[in-house]
Formats: structure tokens, sequence, C-alpha cells
């Protein structure tokens, strides 16, 4: 009896190894990789890192609405939206545009990037500004308390910022090593 439990642990353990990375990529899929690889390609971002913010923001959820009406796959909010389809001269912006995967992820990408401009390529500074504003992170780095050269965050004062930015830089690198040729 101690044998065949030991022999079918063995077993399941030899096919749990053999398929990790199918039952990795089920749980981090790469949905909608044609609109990201354009757009990450368009904008000048990794696409696993366009991945990794999809993930953490809707779970690849192209209907998804958070508590703070932010819309989509990749959450943008009207607001958002409305500034970022502005800048990119888009004449017909709609709210309803956001839940559009192509359109979420190529404003999306527009709006990582504008960020990425805007803070030096610094992606700890952009992911904490997506999530938590770009003026707060502005404010941030002119405050010894969360920063000691006025480029980098030492301390993000948001504990939802600090998780968020933690979580997809984990999630970014588990896309990188699962999809990466």
């Amino acid at each position: 009896m101690k044998f065949l439990r030991r022999l079918l642990i063995l077993i399941l353990t030899f096919i749990l190894l053999i398929n990790i990375t199918t039952i990795a990529k089920y749980i981090f899929p790469m949905k909608y990789k044609d609109y990201i690889d354009m757009y990450a390609n368009e904008y000048k971002l990794d696409p696993y890192f366009v991945a990794a913010v999809i993930k953490t923001e809707s779970k690849f959820k192209k209907d998804a609405t958070s508590k703070k009406n932010a819309q989509g796959l990749m959450q943008i909010t009207p607001e958002t939206g409305k500034w970022v389809a502005e800048k990119m001269g888009t004449k017909d912006f709609n709210i309803d545009n956001l839940k559009d995967p192509e359109t979420n992820i190529k404003m999306g990408c527009w709006y990582l990037n504008n960020l990425k401009e805007e803070f030096d390529g610094n992606m700890d500074l952009v992911l904490a500004a997506y999530n938590g504003g770009r003026g707060n992170v502005q404010k941030w780095l002119k405050d010894a308390q969360h920063s000691k050269d006025g480029e980098s965050l030492h301390y993000i004062p948001f504990k939802e910022t600090d998780k968020y930015v933690k979580k997809v830089k984990v999630i970014y690198n588990i896309y990188r090593f699962l999809y990466k040729s």
C-alpha cells in the first residue's frame, strides 16, 4: 500500500512537472496577443509589460468595470479615456469604446507610453502613475519622505499603489518566462 501511494505521488508529480507550463499559461493567458503586440510595438512598450498590466487590472476581462468606473481590459476611467482620445486626435470617442479590446489596448498603450516619456522610462514610476495618478507621483518625487533623488521613489504612500507596482512587476516576469521564445 505504501509503495502504491509513493508511486502515485511520483507519477502525479511527474505529470505536473510536464504540464506546469501549460497550467501556468492557463493561469497567465496571453489573450488579445495581436493587439498587444501591435500597440506595444507602436508605442515602444514591452508586450509582456502590457500583458502584465492587463492581467493585473482586469484579468483579461474585456467588460470589467471597477468601483471607480474604470473600464475594459486596461481599466481606463472615462475621464482618462476622454483625455487620451483628445490627445490621440480621436474625434468620435464614446465611453462605450473602452469596452472594445482593441480600442482599450491602444489607448492604454498610448497612455503608458505618455507616462514612460514623462518619467524618463522609469517603469516603476509609470506603474505608480498609472495606478495612483501622475500628479501624486510628481508630488512624491518632490518629497524627501518618498524620494531621495527626485527621480525614483523609495516609499509609495498609497498601499494600493505600492502593492500594484510590485504585483505588475512579478506578473511581468512570469509573462517573460512563459512566452519569451
